[in-house]
C-alpha cells in the first residue's frame, strides 16, 4: 500500500475493485443471533455491510442511524453486521457490549471483537469504518466517517442488480434474533433532574420517554412521550439531557432527533424550540433563528448566564439557545477533535457529554478525552483533568496526573468542588479547585452517567442520586467524608502504530464520488484536509487546512513517536444536468493515525473516505 501514486478523487473506478474477504472473528463471540456463531460463508448470496464501531463513538451512534432505512428497505438482499472494535477498556467487556447493543437498538447481528483481530484483519484506521463485501465474498468498497448512506445505498442497488443477473443473488430472511425484552421501569436512563417539588425526572434513554419519579427515586408517578422512537409532539428519541428553565420549564436534549425540545411539567406540553431534526453538517449555519438552524447530538444542557448552554457531542462544541430571540449560536470548539484550552472559538473538545452551572464557572464532562474542563465567564476554556484523546485509567490525587475514563456527567457540590460521574469506572469522583486533587467517592456503580445532589433538610447531611445507567436506577448516596481508596490504574487506547519511515511522508486520503454523483464544484473546491499532530513536534511542515485531499507531511528529526489527526470532508452531487438542483451529499471523517518513526518504515499513508484504495486490491 506504499508505492503507488495517489488514486483520483473524483469519478469511480470503471471497473469495481475486489479484495478477498478475511474472515469474522472476535473473542467475545455472537449478539443478537441467537446463540450461533457465524462465518463469512453464512452470508454468500448477500450484500454484507461491516459496520466498524464502538459504543462511545457518537460519530458511530450517527451512522448507526443512517443504516436503520437502508436496512429496512433491503431486509431481504443486505445484512448489516456490527463489528464492535473497542477504544475503552470497559467496552471491551462483552456484558457492556451486550448493553450497548441493546441501548441503541442495534437490530442485526454484532461480533465482539476485543482484541480488535477483524479490525486488524480489514486495515480499519477509524471508528466509524463501513466495509461492503459483494454476494461472491469480496470487499468492493470502504467508507470511513459519516455520511455516506446515499452512497451505499447506490452501491447495494448496482450490485442487487449484477449479482441477481449473474445468478448469484440469494434473497431471504436475515441471521438477526431480537433479545428477550427486559421489565423494569427504566431502561439505559441518561440524566436526571430534581423539581422544584421535590421529584426527580429521568430521561428513560431507550424507551423514549421520561419519566418523573416520586422523591424516593423509585415510584414511577408519569411517563412523558409515546414511548416510540419519533419527532413528533409526542415523541423522543434517546433524549439525554434536562435543565431547568427560569419559566419553569424543563429543556430537554432530544439526542437523536438532533433537537432541544420542551416540557411543561404543568400541561404536559412538548414543543421543539431549537433544531431542524437534521443532523449539521459542515458548511451549515452554526446560529441564527433556533427553528432554523441544524443540530448534532445535544447530550446535555444547563442554564448559565443567562442563556441554555447545549453539550453538542456530535460535532464537539458548545452551543446556546438564548429563549429572548429564540436563537442558537456555537460558542465554543472548532469543529476539530481533541483537548485544547484557551478562548472559546479556538478551543477543541471530543464529545463534550455533561455540563453543570456554578457560578463563574460552566463545568464540562468532555468524555472522549477522559477530561472534566470548565469554561469561565470570560469565554476561555480551562482543563481541570485529563490529557487528550488516548490516555485514560482510574488514578486519584494530583489533578495533573489524575485519570478518568470517558466520564458523562458532572455535578457541582456545595463546597466549591464538582462530582465527577466516571462512567466506564463505574465511579463516581470528586475534583476540588481548591486542592488541585481527584479522589474516589464511590465504587460499585454500573456506568453512572449523571448525579443530582439532594439535601435532608433535617440534618443538613448533603445526598446525592447517581443514575447508574446499566443498572436502569438511581441510586442514592451519602457523600462521604473521606475518599474511598482505590487501586490506580493507568491505559492508552490500543491500537498498533503505523510504521513510518523519516522524512518525507505522502498522505493520501481516497475519495471516490458514489456512482451517479461527481464532486461538487459549483461554488469552489469541495473537498478539505485539516492535518495535526501529537505531538506538535511530530511534523515539521505538511500541518494546516487546504482543500487537496493528498498532501507530503515531513517528520521532524528527533520525533519517534506520535499521532496524526487528519480530517477530511468531500462533498458530491447528482451527476445530472437535466437537474437544476441535484442532491448533495456531505462525507466526512476524522482519523487518529498513532506512528512510528523507523528506518524503512512506509512512504505513504492512504486513508479511504470513500472508494477503495486501488494499491491495496487484487
Amino acid at each position: 500500500m506504499n508505492d503507488d501514486a495517489p488514486v483520483p478523487t473524483s469519478a469511480p473506478a470503471p471497473r469495481r475493485a475486489r479484495v478477498r474477504a478475511p474472515e469474522l472473528i472476535g473473542k467475545g463471540g455472537w449478539i443478537n443471533t441467537g446463540g450461533k456463531d457465524l462465518k463469512l460463508a453464512d452470508f454468500r448470496g448477500r450484500t454484507l455491510i461491516l459496520d466498524f464501531w464502538t459504543f462511545c463513538c457518537v460519530n458511530c451512534l450517527h451512522v448507526l442511524d443512517e443504516l436503520r432505512e437502508l436496512e429496512e428497505r433491503h431486509r431481504d438482499t443486505v445484512v448489516i453486521i456490527g463489528v464492535h472494535s473497542p477504544k475503552f477498556v470497559h467496552e471491551a467487556e462483552h456484558q457492556a457490549v451486550v448493553d450497548a447493543v441493546e441501548r441503541y437498538e442495534v437490530e442485526h447481528p454484532v461480533l465482539d471483537d476485543p482484541e480488535l483481530a477483524t479490525w486488524k484483519q480489514y486495515a480499519v484506521r477509524a471508528w466509524p469504518t463501513l466495509v461492503v463485501i459483494d454476494p461472491e465474498g469480496y470487499v468492493v468498497a470502504q467508507h470511513a466517517g459519516e455520511g455516506h448512506a446515499h452512497a451505499i445505498e447506490t452501491l447495494v442497488a448496482e450490485l442487487e442488480a449484477e449479482h441477481e443477473a449473474k445468478g448469484t443473488l440469494r434473497r431471504g430472511d436475515g441471521p438477526y434474533v431480537p433479545p428477550e425484552p427486559v421489565a423494569t421501569d427504566l431502561r439505559f436512563p441518561g440524566k436526571a433532574l430534581r423539581l422544584p417539588g421535590g421529584t426527580f425526572l429521568v430521561s428513560d434513554t431507550t424507551r423514549h420517554q421520561l419519566v418523573e419519579l416520586a422523591a424516593d427515586g423509585e415510584t414511577v408517578l408519569r411517563r412523558i412521550g409515546s414511548g416510540e422512537r419519533g419527532f413528533g409532539p409526542d415523541a423522543f428519541s434517546e433524549p439525554q439531557g434536562l435543565a431547568l428553565l427560569p419559566d419553569g420549564k424543563i429543556a430537554v436534549a432530544d439526542t437523536v432527533n438532533h433537537a432541544i425540545r420542551t416540557f411543561d411539567p404543568e400541561t404536559g406540553e412538548i414543543a421543539t424550540v431549537a433544531g431542524t431534526g437534521k443532523q449539521w453538517w459542515q458548511g451549515s449555519a452554526t446560529s441564527g433563528p433556533a427553528r432554523e438552524v441544524d443540530l448534532s447530538s445535544p447530550w446535555d444542557v444547563a442554564w448559565w448566564q443567562d442563556r441554555l448552554w447545549i453539550a453538542m457531542a456530535g460535532v464537539h462544541q458548545l452551543w446556546t439557545y438564548d429563549p429572548a430571540t429564540e436563537t442558537v449560536a456555537a460558542v465554543a470548539g472548532t469543529t476539530n477533535e481533541g483537548l485544547v484550552d484557551g478562548p472559546a472559538a479556538e478551543a477543541w473538545f471530543a464529545q463534550p457529554s455533561g455540563l453543570a452551572a456554578a457560578g463563574d464557572r460552566l463545568w464540562v464532562a468532555d468524555s472522549e478525552t477522559s477530561a472534566v474542563r470548565w469554561l469561565d465567564t470570560d469565554l476561555v476554556v480551562h482543563t481541570a483533568v485529563g490529557t487528550g484523546l488516548f490516555d485514560f485509567g482510574h488514578r486519584d490525587g494530583d489533578a495533573a496526573q489524575a485519570l478518568l475514563q470517558h466520564p458523562l456527567g458532572v455535578t457541582a457540590l456545595p463546597d466549591g468542588s464538582v462530582a465527577v460521574s466516571d462512567t466506564y469506572n463505574h465511579a463516581l469522583r470528586r475534583y476540588d479547585p481548591a486542592t488541585g486533587e481527584v479522589s474516589t467517592l464511590a465504587t460499585d456503580l454500573r456506568e453512572p452517567s449523571d448525579a443530582v445532589l439532594v439535601g435532608d433538610e433535617g440534618s443538613g447531611d448533603p445526598e446525592i442520586v447517581v443514575v447508574e445507567s446499566a443498572r436502569h436506577r438511581l441510586t442514592r448516596l451519602r457523600l462521604p467524608e473521606e475518599a474511598v481508596r482505590v487501586e490506580s490504574v493507568a491505559h492508552r487506547t490500543q491500537r498498533a502504530a503505523t510504521e513510518v519511515g523519516p522524512g518525507k511522508l505522502s498522505l493520501d486520503v481516497i475519495f471516490q464520488a458514489p456512482a451517479g454523483q461527481k464532486l461538487d464544484l459549483r461554488y469552489g473546491p469541495s473537498t478539505r484536509l485539516l492535518v495535526s499532530s501529537t505531538p506538535p513536534e511530530l511534523l515539521a511542515s505538511g500541518d494546516g487546512a487546504d482543500t487537496d485531499l493528498s498532501r507530503e507531511l515531513v517528520l521532524a528529526d528527533g520525533v519517534t513517536e506520535g499521532v496524526l489527526h487528519v480530517s477530511a470532508m468531500a462533498a458530491s452531487c447528482d451527476d445530472d444536468p437535466a437537474v437544476e438542483y441535484p442532491a448533495c451529499h456531505v462525507h466526512q471523517q476524522d482519523w487518529g493515525v498513532p506512528v512510528r518513526v523507523v528506518e524503512g518504515g512506509t512512504g505513504r499513508l492512504a486513508l479511504v473516505l470513500a472508494g477503495m484504495d486501488e494499491a491495496s486490491a487484487e
